[in-house]
């Protein structure tokens, strides 16, 4: 975060901005970042499947949000937000295809890798152990099922569902009409349904 905030403090200086509007938004722009990064984590981890890389890829959304729209009124910088996040995501997918082409092409292949998500901390629900479990598992499940939708609809679904934006909010983020952010999301909840049968609720 402090990379974020020198580059923003450089950026405000050079438009002349007092040094009191630059500490104002740099305050409004840690707590959007405090707000927003352990969802976007997990939605950059759940496209990927690699955590090391979603924290790369969420750090380098922030960064240019910072660099290329922190004076944008603080309303948008949601959608903004998430719009640079799918675009990093999008490149990142890009590439590894691109390298896995390359390593099956030389005869080594592609090294599957399980994805181990971060132990969950103590239940605050106060759940036996046996309730635990079938929640993990009916996550674990959810977590599973989205990663395999089509990217659009992934990208619908937990734009709506995790993150909680509205139809316009999830259009601007995704870059797309609000008609084409219901289509995606209805056909994900319906894929969803059917590949999650007992755990959909």
């Amino acid at each position: 975060m402090s990379a974020c905030m020198t580059s923003f403090a450089v950026s405000c200086d050079a438009e002349g901005q007092t040094g009191v509007d630059t500490l104002q938004r740099e305050a409004k722009l840690n707590r959007f970042f405090a707000d927003v990064e352990k969802r976007a984590l997990r939605i950059a981890e759940i496209s990927i499947r690699d955590r090391d890389e979603a924290q790369d890829l969420v750090q380098d959304a922030m960064i240019k949000l910072v660099r290329n729209y922190a004076d944008r009124p603080t309303d948008e910088w949601t959608p903004l937000f998430y719009r640079i996040l799918q675009n990093r995501i999008r490149d990142w997918q890009r590439r590894q295809m691109v390298r896995n082409r390359v390593m099956v092409f030389f005869g080594r292949g592609k090294q599957d890798e399980d994805y181990d998500p971060v132990a969950a901390a103590p239940d605050p629900m106060g759940r036996t152990p046996d309730e635990q479990l079938q929640s993990s598992e009916a996550m674990e499940s959810l977590e599973g099922a989205v990663a395999d939708l089509p990217g659009r609809q992934r990208e619908a679904f937990m734009l709506r569902t995790f993150e909680g934006l509205n139809v316009a909010g999830t259009a601007a983020a995704m870059g797309c009409s609000q008609g084409s952010v219901k289509t995606h999301y209805s056909r994900a909840v319906h894929s969803l349904r059917e590949t999650l049968g007992e755990h959909w609720q």
